[in-house]
């Protein structure tokens, strides 16, 4: 198989060669191939349903009996092997309209949804959410994210950074769009679970409450699995739990979806820590046959400087945190330096102002543009008046008396290292000083516990240690033993936990219904297809991403109440519309050329669809320039731009973004339509002398211009 060309697509050709090279002698052989070629042909064009595959299977096995005629036989063998050897690729097709190989263009997901580790249909329920129908944008999500709540609060936005609508202003708001959906449907008692089926009698256990485990706890006990989660904390939610403060995620918005998974039966046995107080052997003879660890990376790395291990006023950030979220309130010092750039720094200083720390500082080693942590949280610390210390390297804990006075520091710059882009810091000799302070809390990662893991001496680790996995199937090397989330990649997002559980819960059904493996990773499922919300051109361009409402600074400083107000349900239904709809446009740009280069007219303005070099868009550009010839619409290869007759006009959209309404115009003599204005005077231009002129009667069609006897049949009238 060509490395750029899909094998189902690539089996259709070799198909239709068949016939023409008259190799298979069998009438009835022939008859069959071009039958399976039908079939072919539907599902490389995202006509198939579940049935097609059946089809073909049973008339291959019919081509292979005609053992009179080899060559039939042959074919058949051939396409045997073929549909064995790109299984995955076909069902892709057949069954979810998407290329598994990432080939097939018009099959290919929005950007937005390849980004989302999770693969969550983000078009789909963006336009429900914008048709105010939230509930069934939370059945979208909950197909494969069972935390739409709690992700559209913290999530990382992946699917945001890949936004199309980036390339004309900003990105959609997806992230707080779905907190919005989820928050209404939940409180509108609409938050439903789909139907499970049949219970299995098979047991599996998860290790691990966190956004991993929940998720694997989720499918598994919709596909009729009994589920065990264990875990070490009192309550369910793992690092989003006790690693996240409350001011960005409140603790009751945990419990409510957890408590629909507890609605699909999935026990939860809490304080209860794994290798300590239950280990494999024990669950196994409880009868669990299959075990998924997500368990998170609760314990810090250390800053292996000097004095830090001498001083009870050094602590690690994920200690901290979890501490604060299981109810403790102690402010930590007056005068607090918090080491590290991401998030888990920026949660650690805001967390301290509101325990009463006069002044916080972050000291990170790079600059500002570097810090990992997201940019809303950075400058919703700067409001609250966090102090940066950038450029700055921790060289030793200082104090006196059991007690820390200082943080040695050594101000640096940054350097390109040899061979590649990357720069890094590089200390400034004689540039050191003391960072006065009364506690110091370390933020620059964390890592698994493995003396848990002590009891499973064949359980393979990677250089890195964390669990070595399959990062397909999510097995390890035990068998019926899986894992996923940071325990695999180590520390990671929610939404990248989540998707880990959702490929783990499927692969641990496979394995406990004999389904072989998958061998390439799943690809992310357009789950329908929701018509175009109609919306003018101007509205379109004039729509932009509103600010999020935040709670007053004071309160903030003073408060764990959640920052993030939300948006109000015009805001929510305005910004949903903004969606390009980039699950059916795939920005090929065919439109824009064929009106410029061919009709020469130029009336798109669409320069967002150019990826690496985006220049002007204006959908309002259209309206002044565009003839309603719908020369764009008819080379569309997947009726993303449309022109239609509606009413008395001709309206030209893309992806419901309406970029021309003309008014139409009717022969005078039978009243049939012949065009536009616009459309009429640009043939007459292009004839010239050759266009008739039908005097004061009116404009008239082709057909009651040759009853009145004019030459030139072809000829589109047109008036003086």
């Amino acid at each position: 198989m060509s490395l750029n060309q899909c094998p189902v697509h690539e089996t259709l050709l070799e198909l239709k060669k068949i016939p023409a090279d008259r190799r298979v002698v069998h009438p009835r052989g022939r008859r069959l191939i071009e039958e399976i070629s039908t079939l072919v042909q539907d599902i490389v064009a995202a006509r198939a349903g579940a049935e097609h595959l059946p089809c073909i299977d049973a008339r291959v096995a019919e081509l292979c009996s005609f053992t009179d005629d080899p060559s039939g036989v042959e074919v058949g063998q051939w396409l045997q092997e073929r549909l064995l050897e790109h299984s995955e690729v076909f069902r892709s097709h057949a069954l979810h309209h998407n290329c598994a190989v990432g080939v097939c263009d018009h099959l290919t997901p929005a950007p937005c949804q390849m980004a989302c580790p999770a693969g969550i249909d983000v078009p789909t329920y963006l336009s429900l959410i914008a048709l105010g129908r939230d509930e069934e944008a939370i059945e979208v999500i909950r197909r494969d994210n069972p935390l739409p709540w709690v992700c559209g609060l913290v999530c990382t936005r992946p699917c945001e950074m890949m936004c199309v609508r980036a390339r004309i202003d900003s990105p959609v708001s997806i992230k707080f769009l779905k907190a919005f959906a989820a928050e209404r449907a939940m409180s509108w008692g609409r938050y439903l679970n789909p139907g499970q089926s049949p219970a299995t009698g098979r047991k599996v256990c998860v290790i691990g409450a966190g956004p991993g485990g929940l998720s694997a706890a989720y499918y598994l006990a919709l596909q009729g699995h009994t589920v065990r989660v264990i875990e070490a904390l009192p309550r369910a939610g793992g690092m989003i739990l006790v690693g996240i403060p409350r001011y960005r995620l409140p603790s009751d918005i945990i419990d409510r979806e957890v408590a629909k998974i507890e609605e699909l039966g999935v026990e939860f046995q809490y304080n209860t820590r794994f290798g300590k107080d239950v280990d494999l052997l024990s669950l196994r003879e409880e009868g669990f046959e299959a075990f998924f660890f997500a368990v998170g990376a609760h314990a810090s790395f250390n800053l292996g400087i000097e004095g830090e291990t001498d001083f009870p006023q050094v602590h690690g950030a994920v200690d901290f945190l979890r501490r604060v979220a299981l109810g403790e309130r102690r402010c930590p010092g007056r005068n607090v330096v918090v080491i590290g750039g991401g998030n888990v720094a920026i949660d650690a200083a805001r967390t301290c102002l509101r325990l009463g720390s006069e002044q916080v500082t972050i000291a990170y080693r790079r600059t500002r543009n570097e810090m990992p942590a997201d940019h809303e949280e950075v400058e919703q610390a700067e409001e609250e008046g966090v102090h940066f210390e950038m450029l700055t390297i921790p060289m030793a804990v200082t104090g006196e008396s059991g007690r820390v006075n200082g943080l040695r520091c050594l101000k640096a710059r940054l350097v390109t290292v040899p061979g590649s882009n990357r720069q890094s810091p590089k200390p400034i000799e004689g540039s050191d000083y003391d960072l006065p302070t009364d506690a110091i809390i370390s933020a620059i990662g964390q890592r698994i516990e493995q003396e848990w893991f002590a009891g499973m001496p064949d359980l393979a680790w990677t250089h890195r240690d964390t669990i070595r996995a399959n990062t397909i199937t999510m097995e390890t090397s035990l068998a019926g033993v899986f894992a996923a989330g940071d325990a695999v990649t180590g520390p990671a997002t929610v939404i990248e936990a989540i998707g880990g559980g959702k490929r783990a819960a499927n692969a641990i059904n496979r394995f406990l219904t004999s389904i072989p493996q998958p061998k390439l990773p799943p690809v992310p499922v357009r789950h329908q297809r929701i018509p175009y919300i109609d919306v003018p051109a101007h509205t379109k361009m004039a729509l932009k991403r509103p600010e999020m409402p935040l709670l007053n600074i004071d309160r903030r400083r003073t408060t764990f109440q959640q920052v993030e107000l939300g948006y109000s349900e015009n805001q929510t239904r305005e910004e949903a519309r903004r969606c390009l709809r980039c699950d059916i446009c795939r920005r090929c740009g065919k439109c824009v050329t064929v009106c410029k280069e061919k009709m020469g007219v130029d009336a798109l303005a669409l320069g967002y669809l150019s990826f690496e070099h985006p220049h002007e868009s204006d959908f309002r550009r259209t309206e002044q320039r565009c003839i309603s010839c719908g020369a764009c619409a008819a080379n569309c290869p997947t009726g993303a731009m449309r022109i239609e007759d509606r009413g008395a006009e001709r309206i030209l959209s893309l992806c419901g973004t309406i970029l021309s309404r003309q008014p139409l115009v009717y022969c005078s003599d039978c009243g049939s339509v012949i065009g536009t204005e616009r459309y009429l005077k640009f043939i007459q231009g292009r004839l010239g002398a050759l266009a008739v002129k039908t005097g004061t009667e009116g404009q008239q069609c082709d057909v009651c211009a040759r009853k009145k006897g004019h030459q030139g049949g072809s000829t589109i009238m047109v008036t003086n």
